[in-house]
């Protein structure tokens, strides 16, 4: 589903070096995967033509709902379960809704089945659930079927639903701020200004007004060394600049569509920007910083579903948060406009941009150059022959972690008999509970019909500790738990039998502390995809700069010294011998060849002094950012994961626990 074919590397190309034969975006990073996260924006291979990924049920019950008017109480009744307008949420907060509807569990049960077979909701199947609610309060057939013909004639049923009784989630952990914003009812801000037809690459103005000096930031001509120490400012992995990119929806006409992203950092208040502002900031920064790492951009591509857009809009994030927390790049003047000019592209049009080479403003005092080791080819050469290793294994961490934070999320598979299968112990019978009047009283054994609180609690607790918990497993077990406990609410004898009653009282207690170990996972999962597996992707595409950053030096560094050199070497002599034969006009021979000569001296001169830069920058980026972003960050990344998995086993030992403190009352006769 990502694997859309990328555009030509700008440096992509062969190279002498083995292993750097072109640009990574050039080849196809991740091998597929039966799971969808093994389709990555980076890979350059065509998607394949049927991916394992459950049926978008979004796009069916939109044809359900139509154009419908829906009454009010549905939009109220999602933005409860959705406050930060996500446009989905989950099976558990479903549940949450439909219980304040005072229906049958077993109802309620229904209904969630019916509209998802997924861990989260979408907005429209929320909609039909509601309308499935209503059908079922007016005693009418709940069918998908009924809903469609309701809407077809605009008259969608209003359900009776008392949301001051809706349970507040008992979730301990919150995850983090929301980054997708697309809300149908939402008005999109005005279109930004067209693009001219030129080519956005042919900026042929220079840009160099005052307040963005490209020099800010940099190796300044007498300076003192700042290679000391790490390089960076003390415990710097916690001054980390922070931004947020969040898809805002499309924008244009039909066959001019884009999307359009909203660009939230602390250096002033958001800003919307589409790909193309993106693409042109990094061509304006990578012809800025030929040689600093920098992190590439997730392409384009023509009919992107939302999964795709997900997956660019996290890689959009993680490729600004680079170059905005690079200690050099991040004081450019352009990355400053880019993130605080409410119209980037209207700023462009009105102002030159310069596309000069760092090293053209720059230069390396002779302290710094002494700063650099001799040996510093060779430690350039350990670099690069890690790197494809490196980045292999990251792309494969990166596949596995995902995977596993999916199936942590999976969506529920199980049909409702299936989840007594996994969830309730074999020796308990729901026959025993059932008022059919086939069922004979006598056939009913207390020890059959009777749940066994401990082997409950082994089966549920043991399932969610050796296997990934599943919100949407957890949420239809909670559902049917209650469905049960409905059923069996009254005893067969007929009277106030204590052992039912308890039995029925025990139960609550497992489905309440059901719902909350959902809650518990269902935001556990969250914070995995928006931090941890972040931070994953974040080293795998650190590695990934620093092969096209090899390449690039491979391809950029090439100078003319030496044919200079012996060009002013043979004019040279030609002045000498003008000089010697005094023909007529030899003074005018002398001052063009005199003139020749300085030229390239200046040349060479300015040459020789950008292969010194090139040497800095490059001993720069090997030791200040990649060294410390490697190790500092990935420390981080770990600390925080162990931390928090070890905060949440603990939430759910708490809950279990709490569940067996609970039903240790239950009585057995």
């Amino acid at each position: 589903m990502f694997n859309a074919p990328r555009p030509a590397q700008r440096y992509a190309g062969t190279s002498s070096t083995p292993g750097f034969g072109g640009s990574f975006v050039d080849e196809n990073p991740l091998a597929n995967s039966v799971y969808d996260d093994g389709l990555d924006p980076w890979s350059a291979a065509p998607s394949p033509s049927a991916t394992p990924i459950p049926h978008n049920t979004s796009s069916v019950f939109g044809s359900v709902i139509a154009d419908a008017t829906v009454p009010a109480i549905y939009n109220i009744a999602f933005a409860a379960v959705d406050p930060a307008n996500l446009g989905e949420t989950s099976v558990n907060s479903l549940s949450r809704v439909l219980s304040t509807s005072s229906l049958p569990a077993a109802t309620i049960d229904k209904i969630v089945n019916l509209v998802s077979s997924r861990p989260r909701v979408s907005k429209l199947e929320f909609f039909v659930a509601l309308a499935l609610v209503a059908l079922a309060q007016a005693g009418k057939d709940v069918s998908i079927e009924q809903v469609a013909a309701l809407s077809s004639q605009n008259t969608l049923p209003e359900p009776a639903l008392d949301l001051s009784r809706l349970q507040p989630s008992t979730s301990a952990f919150v995850p983090p701020a929301p980054n997708y914003r697309q809300d149908s009812a939402q008005t999109i801000r005005a279109p930004a200004p067209a693009y001219a037809s030129d080519d956005p690459w042919n900026t042929n103005p220079r840009y160099g007004g005052s307040g963005f000096d490209n020099s800010r930031g940099g190796i300044m001509n007498g300076a003192p060394s700042s290679l000391a120490g790490t390089g960076l400012p003390k415990e710097w992995w916690r001054k980390q600049e922070v931004v947020r990119v969040n898809l805002l929806g499309p924008q244009g006409f039909i066959l001019n569509r884009y999307m359009v992203y909203e660009v939230a950092s602390d250096r002033g208040p958001p800003v919307s920007r589409r790909y193309s502002e993106f693409a042109f900031l990094w061509d304006c920064l990578l012809r800025r910083y030929p040689f600093r790492l920098f992190p590439a951009l997730p392409p384009k591509r023509v009919g992107a579903d939302e999964h795709f857009l997900e997956q660019r809009r996290r890689g959009l994030a993680r490729s600004l948060s680079f170059v905005m927390n690079h200690p050099i790049i991040k004081d450019d003047g352009l990355l400053a406009v880019f993130l605080t000019e409410p119209s980037f592209e209207t700023w462009r049009k009105q102002t030159p941009v310069s596309l000069d080479e760092e090293s053209v403003s720059k230069r390396v005092d002779r302290i710094e150059e002494m700063t650099i080791p001799s040996d510093l080819e060779d430690k350039l050469a350990i670099v690069r022959g890690k790197l494809n290793p490196l980045i292999e294994q990251w792309q494969r961490i990166c596949i596995l972690a995902e995977r596993i934070i999916k199936r942590r999320e999976a969506a529920a598979v199980r049909t409702p008999s299936a989840f007594r299968r996994a969830y309730l112990p074999t020796h308990f019978s729901f026959a025993a509970f059932s008022s059919s009047p086939t069922s004979s009283p006598h056939s009913i054994d207390a020890s059959s019909s009777i749940l066994s609180t401990s082997s409950l609690a082994d089966s549920v607790f043991g399932s969610m500790s050796n296997t990934p918990a599943q919100q949407g497993d957890l949420a239809r077990l909670t559902n049917t738990l209650r469905a049960v406990i409905e059923v069996n609410e009254h005893c067969w004898r007929g009277d106030d039998c204590e052992l039912s009653n308890g039995v029925r009282v025990g139960l609550e207690q497992v489905a309440a502390h059901t719902q909350r170990h959902s809650e518990l996972s269902e935001a556990r999962t969250r914070t995995l995809f928006d931090t941890t597996l972040e931070g994953i992707k974040g080293q795998r595409d650190l590695y990934i700069a620093t092969r096209d950053l090899f390449i690039r030096h491979d391809r950029l560094s090439i100078d003319q010294v030496e044919r200079l050199k012996k060009r002013v070497e043979t004019n040279s002599v030609k002045l000498d011998g003008i000089r010697a034969a005094q023909k007529e006009g030899w003074e005018e021979e002398v001052e063009r060849y005199t003139g020749l000569i300085e030229k390239d001296q200046a040349t060479i001169a300015a040459q020789l002094s950008r292969r010194v830069f090139i040497r800095a920058s490059m001993w720069h980026e090997l030791r200040v950012v990649l060294h410390n972003r490697e190790n500092a960050l990935l420390t981080q990344l770990v600390q925080k994961f162990s931390r928090e998995e070890r905060e949440f086993a603990e939430s759910v030992v708490g809950n279990w626990v709490s569940l067996g403190e609970a039903v240790e009352g239950m009585p057995c006769e």
